[in-house]
């Protein structure tokens, strides 16, 4: 027991140690990345501008939003969003099963689900730790729009539905780059997945604006834990009974992409043919 958690413990510190080193534009990204916000209160000082004057209600109301709402909602789904999103994972997976470099982790002891994850978490960590800055600074600038900071029960729901958005990013991404075991090429499915992502994760906008059956069909999906569920989560959009519902159903997709992970690695190691590499 001890012998295994040596070895992931050093595995964690080298993939901490490498992105800590070779990461130093974290901070200037993360900047660059939150520049579309200023758009973005534009854009809905705009549409809400257009539907006061037309209504002649100062405190306009869109699906449940207001305007302070909507441009807090978008900050947050980009913090979101920062948890959830593996870049380079599904296809870093698929080059590995396509060229041979994953018959590494056939010969030697170490998991493959698990290396992934530790580098995951140490990017997360390592990503975090410099950009936390640019996101301070951005959430001071525009804290007017938060009108009332959350009670202590919505934190702690936030917290863990960042937690798991990142779990449920990693495994989605893991069994997308898997498929490599059975197409060696995985870049269209991973684009389609790309885009209904950006989407239906609520990234663009909330999710409940949709009208049925769609606001349905996309409840029914995973995605929407990747950005809007964290979002509405602390702007107080999801409370009580729907909210434990919203985390419970979180945990399961959580789990089942786990163990659907497992299950492709399983077998697709048994039809790996090792070629290349």
């Amino acid at each position: 027991m001890q012998a295994t958690l040596t070895k992931w413990w050093i595995i964690f510190r080298i993939s901490l140690e490498e992105r800590l080193v070779y990461r130093g534009d974290f901070a200037l990204g993360t900047l660059f990345r939150f520049l579309p916000i200023i758009t973005q209160i534009f854009l809905w000082y705009a549409i809400f501008e257009a539907v006061r004057q037309q209504t002649g209600n100062d405190q306009t109301l869109l699906f449940n939003y207001t305007y302070h709402d909507m441009v807090a909602y978008y900050l947050l789904s980009m913090l979101a969003r920062a948890f959830s999103s593996m870049p380079g994972l599904a296809s870093g997976i698929a080059r590995q099963i396509r060229d041979g470099e994953i018959k590494k982790f056939l010969i030697q002891p170490v998991d493959l689900v698990g290396f992934l994850l530790l580098g995951r978490v140490a990017h997360k960590l390592a990503y975090y730790s410099v950009a936390i800055g640019p996101f301070v600074l951005v959430f001071f600038l525009c804290r007017g729009f938060f009108d009332a900071p959350p009670d202590a029960a919505t934190v702690v729901a936030f917290v863990a539905s960042l937690i798991m958005a990142f779990l449920l990013g990693f495994f989605l991404e893991t069994a997308i780059g898997m498929i490599g075991f059975w197409f060696l090429e995985v870049s269209s499915l991973l684009f389609v997945y790309m885009l209904l992502s950006f989407f239906l994760s609520g990234h663009m906008f909330p999710l409940d604006m949709l009208p049925e059956p769609w606001l349905t069909v996309v409840s029914l999906l995973p995605l929407k834990y990747l950005a809007y569920f964290p979002a509405a989560v602390f702007l107080g959009k999801i409370e009580g009974q729907a909210l434990i519902n919203g985390l419970n159903i979180q945990a399961a997709w959580v789990v089942a992409l786990m163990v659907a992970c497992r299950l492709m690695l399983h077998f697709g190691l048994k039809r790996y043919s090792g070629y290349g590499g």
